[in-house]
């Protein structure tokens, strides 16, 4: 049969339920802890996570925490807590402004700002983009900084592998943050720390290592991104959430996934990771989408690049032995 977008059509009865036996059962019986901490964001996969553990868990055993900073979003945390409310389950607030300012972070990141920008100051607003669209995937992933400035007028420039990675690195510090938080709470409550990252993100490595990837169990990670959208519809998850761009709610001005890493909706980047996965070829992967053979072709590469570029995110630390079962190996016959 022709590949259409219905392959991506999950029963979301039976995904929920196998996604709360599943939840139920790592706490339970692996972790043996007493519930789960969700880190709420307002956006579409944190709300669904929280929403399948309170179906498994209950909503006594599950907390949800709001890690907002300075350069946060309102309307995240105004959504956040409408989730929150609306599941009926403990939620902490906790501002790592002040841990973000120990560290640095702003302060790095406008040292590179203002070597890009001699002429702007703070306040000002800013995020990183990539160029848009089927025809983008066939170039490099050259990054640009757009900054607005305080009369609101917006500037653009491309970004070197240098100050990117500057600004990358201090920036992946909020994660970090967030993950130590989610963390400490877990811990003094001998709760676990539930992931919110789907199948998409996870693939593609759109997630920080030791950050928003730094949990102790992934009940969306099977699931492609449109696949989270059709649970959260039928877990009655709020419209609002539900229709909002996501984003990584990093920068602060604001930036959707698409504009920041993937290039494409979801739906295109879903389809074609599922065609890699299953071997179709682009002709039908192109008639699916109503794009040409070669867009198609120039996205399926692309996609390929970024999974193999972040292979070292889904895998345990290499080891000299070349094992990563956590157990012991030798090597040279000195015992590890």
């Amino acid at each position: 049969m022709p590949l259409t977008k219905d392959v991506l059509h999950v029963e979301t009865e039976r995904v929920a339920e196998d996604v709360v036996a599943f939840i139920r059962d790592e706490v339970g019986r692996h972790y043996r802890r007493k519930g789960a901490v969700v880190g709420l964001s307002g956006g579409i996969d944190s709300s669904v996570t929280a929403a399948l553990a309170v179906r498994a868990l209950g909503k006594d055993k599950v907390l949800g925490l709001i890690l907002p900073e300075r350069e946060s979003s309102p309307t995240s945390e105004r959504l956040a807590w409408s989730l929150a409310t609306r599941l009926g389950i403990d939620t902490e607030r906790a501002d790592i402004t002040r841990m973000l300012e120990s560290f640095g972070v702003y302060e790095k990141r406008d040292r590179i700002v203002g070597h890009l920008f001699p002429d702007v100051s703070p306040p000002y607003r800013f995020r990183i983009v990539l160029p848009q669209g089927p025809e983008t995937s066939n170039r490099l992933s050259v990054f640009s900084i757009e900054v607005e400035g305080k009369n609101g007028d917006i500037r653009r420039k491309r970004l070197g592998a240098e100050d990117l990675w500057g600004i990358v690195a201090a920036t992946d510090i909020k994660q970090r943050t967030r993950m130590v938080m989610l963390y400490y709470y877990a811990e003094t409550l001998n709760f676990v720390v539930v992931g919110t990252t789907n199948r998409s993100e996870t693939d593609q490595g759109f997630y920080v290592k030791y950050g928003d990837g730094g949990v102790d169990l992934e009940p969306l990670a099977h699931l492609y991104k449109t696949q989270v959208y059709q649970l959260a519809a039928y877990l009655d998850i709020p419209e609002e959430i539900i229709e909002r761009p996501p984003s990584p709610d990093t920068y602060s001005l604001e930036v959707s996934d698409q504009e920041f890493y993937f290039r494409l909706p979801y739906e295109t980047v879903d389809l074609c990771l599922y065609a890699i996965d299953h071997r179709v070829p682009a002709s039908e992967v192109a008639e699916a989408l109503d794009l040409e053979k070669r867009q198609v072709e120039w996205i399926l590469s692309d996609l390929r690049r970024k999974r193999a570029l972040t292979w070292h995110l889904r895998e345990l630390p290499p080891s000299p032995a070349g094992t990563n079962n956590g157990g012991s190996s030798s090597l040279g016959g000195v015992a590890w």
